[in-house]
């Protein structure tokens, strides 16, 4: 049998021992697991950032899977630790909304439960420092056994938010830019569907991104004209608005919550 795989989803950044003392504590518990970094560079205590990063990564992930997810600006308070079982997939991660993006997606699969079977946690539990004394145990010690009920009770009302989705009104669609990524790439609500039809063949595009103008829609970084924003599909199925070898986010002076305004019908 293969060796169980965890993943790791945070916003502890690299700098300090916290991610290491993370995996340390896994496999003191599990020696023969598979530990896989998505990303430690969540912008800090940012749910929604969090929640769109393992949404974009958890469904490339091999059966059975354990993905732990740790953003939690609540730690130490009453807030609940998670286990769930989510289509092929499992998760640990605090009651905070943090994997809303996978609670929508895989709704029809759902079992959520209060993992608070506390001779699982590492003692003493911290108060600051949950990662390490309840959740990466709590996902080491299920790949040894894989039965969810001796960690807690089945729960129903666990917090979750909706993702900002466009809203269509006269002609127009007004989104948002949830993200810039790493390459200054900014990341919209919008989805293909949300698109015109026809407009990867025409190359044209008529969005207000903040008080700039993008015409042009490619499909490849290459079709790019120099420092001209554009806009594309992403690999994640957002529409983006991208710079060619450059950043948009920095070339255009947008962030995340910009309006964005797409036009469907001309003028």
């Amino acid at each position: 049998m293969a060796n169980a795989i965890i993943t790791l989803t945070t916003d502890y950044g690299t700098n300090d021992h916290l991610v290491g003392t993370l995996k340390g504590v896994i496999l003191k518990i599990n020696p023969d697991v598979t530990i896989v970094d998505i990303t430690h560079n969540v912008t800090p205590f940012d749910l929604l950032d969090g929640a769109l990063a393992i949404g974009s990564a958890y469904s490339y992930f091999p059966p059975k899977t354990v993905h732990v997810v740790v953003v939690d600006p609540g730690v130490g308070t009453e807030r609940r630790p998670l286990l769930v079982s989510a289509g092929n997939q499992y998760f640990v991660a605090p009651d905070n909304g943090l994997l809303s993006v996978v609670y929508e997606r895989e709704a029809e699969s759902l079992m959520v439960r209060h993992a608070n079977a506390e001779h699982y946690y590492l003692q003493p539990v911290s108060k600051t420092f949950h990662g390490r004394d309840i959740f990466a145990p709590i996902a080491a010690w299920f790949t040894k056994s894989w039965q969810s009920s001796g960690f807690g009770d089945q729960i129903e009302d666990f917090k979750r938010f909706a993702l900002p989705r466009p809203k269509e009104a006269d002609g127009v669609v007004k989104g948002v830019i949830l993200r810039a990524d790493s390459f200054g790439n900014l990341i919209t609500n919008f989805r293909q569907e949300d698109l015109p039809e026809g407009v990867a063949k025409d190359g044209a595009i008529q969005l207000q991104v903040g008080t700039q103008s993008v015409t042009r829609f490619v499909e490849t970084f290459a079709q790019g004209n120099g420092a001209e924003p554009f806009a594309y599909v992403g690999s994640s199925g957002f529409l983006e608005i991208g710079v060619n070898k450059g950043s948009a986010a920095r070339t255009l002076g947008l962030n995340r919550g910009t309006a964005v305004v797409l036009t469907k019908e001309p003028g």
